[in-house]
């Protein structure tokens, strides 16, 4: 729980035009490398597979007719799943697949939302979220500032007679999962932005292979979901189990999802913000008439992604801007957990500084530990664990209850009306 707050700063609008990145920065995505991926798993604790792997892109040779989304449906998985520490899978999956990852040589660690919501700030224009107030915690580690996503609420309950479109079950039905239990896929990118070095996290919806069989592609679903219950284990301190299972799917092959009635048209220009934060190449836009669907085929978007960064340089050198004021007044304060708002009403982002428990287990604290740096930190997270489990035990004998998040959902990509 957050509390003792104090104001740092704020960035209204105008002074947001007024902030300028430094000429010898290019604010352009560069040097994007895959570091690691992992599928969040139905079970009834905390656990992932990593690497894990997206959906396989499998669709029909004929138009089908599918049933409006209904039913459960998650907004922000990794904290309704892990609200202890939403950001505890990212770095977990990316420890497995780089050990030696030198993560204090990062400025930045986000998930993709956050970025997407700054951005909006920016150019109300450009994104879904423009008029939408939205928080955003931070935390400083070492050199490092870790955005924490913030939700109201992090899944819903769709009624029967809420119209929220397709997406959900358009996926379902138009992808195979190749990890048993799966409920979605998150990768783990990094890349140059603005002088900053970024690590982000982002939801993938699918991925399209060459044309191989469908008999090939059922003998390798069943290869990746040979692994047994042996290769999970968790770590002292965590409460999140990992599972070591799945296989590594290229940047390149993976695709975003989006349905839209057929009489509106979706314009790329409307995505283009989302696909770019992530470098996602591949989208498939499904059009509908009251539920049928044709035949969608996945399009190679790189070039447009590229075009769509040139055309909105002003746009993103702003973006890289506020990056980097954000980071330095954060810094500046000597503090190590803060929360960044958006308030629609007042039009401007505030920072203010609050008291809140760590959002890591002590252990990946030690990661920034090679200059001696966060031990603080560490030791107040390794406290906090020993109470926890304190209290655990002691409460040992009261009897389970499991809550409605537990039970299974794909997630769905965005359906637009």
């Amino acid at each position: 729980m957050a509390s003792a707050k104090a104001k740092i700063g704020e960035i209204t609008r105008k002074g947001l035009q007024e902030l300028e990145i430094s000429p010898t920065m290019e604010a352009l995505i560069t040097d994007v490398t895959q570091l690691a991926s992992y599928n969040w798993i139905e079970a009834k604790t905390p656990t992932i597979a990593v690497p894990g792997c997206p959906a396989l892109w499998a669709p029909f040779s004929t138009p089908r007719r599918l049933k409006q989304d209904t039913g459960h449906r998650y907004i922000a998985q990794n904290a309704a799943r892990h609200p202890a520490s939403p950001l505890e899978p990212l770095f977990r999956a990316l420890f497995i697949a780089n050990p030696s990852f030198d993560i204090a040589s990062v400025d930045v660690v986000t998930d993709r939302n956050n970025i997407r919501k700054l951005l909006s700030f920016v150019n109300p224009t450009g994104d879904s979220y423009a008029q939408e107030a939205f928080t955003i915690d931070v935390e400083v580690t070492g050199n490092t500032i870790i955005f924490c996503r913030s939700e109201t609420a992090t899944e819903e309950t769709i009624g029967p007679k809420e119209f929220r479109g397709y997406g959900k079950n358009f996926e379902a039905a138009y992808t195979d999962s190749q990890v048993v239990g799966s409920t979605g896929h998150h990768r783990i990118i990094s890349y140059r932005f603005g002088g900053l070095h970024m690590v982000l996290r982002h939801e993938t919806d699918g991925y399209v292979d060459e044309p191989p069989s469908r008999l090939a592609n059922l003998l390798e679903s069943m290869r990746l979901n040979a692994a047994s219950h042996s290769q999970s284990n968790s770590l002292p301190g965590s409460k999140l189990t990992i599972q070591k299972k799945g296989r590594q799917v290229p940047l390149n092959s993976t695709l975003e999802i989006k349905t839209r009635v057929h009489h509106k048209p979706l314009e790329f220009r409307n995505i283009a913000p989302q696909l770019w934060i992530s470098q996602t190449p591949k989208l498939v836009r499904a059009y509908h008439n009251r539920g049928k669907f044709s035949n969608p085929q996945p399009e190679d978007v790189t070039a447009y992604i590229k075009q769509w960064e040139k055309d909105n340089v002003n746009d993103l050198n702003k973006l890289a801007a506020l990056l980097q004021r954000v980071v330095s007044l954060v810094e500046d304060c000597d503090t190590r957990s803060a929360v960044l708002r958006f308030d629609p009403s007042k039009d401007k982002l505030e920072i203010t500084r609050v008291d809140r428990e760590p959002m890591l287990p002590s252990d990946l604290y030690a990661k920034w530990d090679k200059n001696g740096v966060d031990e603080e930190v560490a030791a107040n997270r390794a406290e906090s664990e020993k109470n926890e489990d304190s209290t655990t035990a002691s409460a040992a004998a009261a009897p389970a209850v499991v809550d409605e998040e537990d039970k299974a959902v794909h997630t769905g990509g965005v359906s637009l009306m």
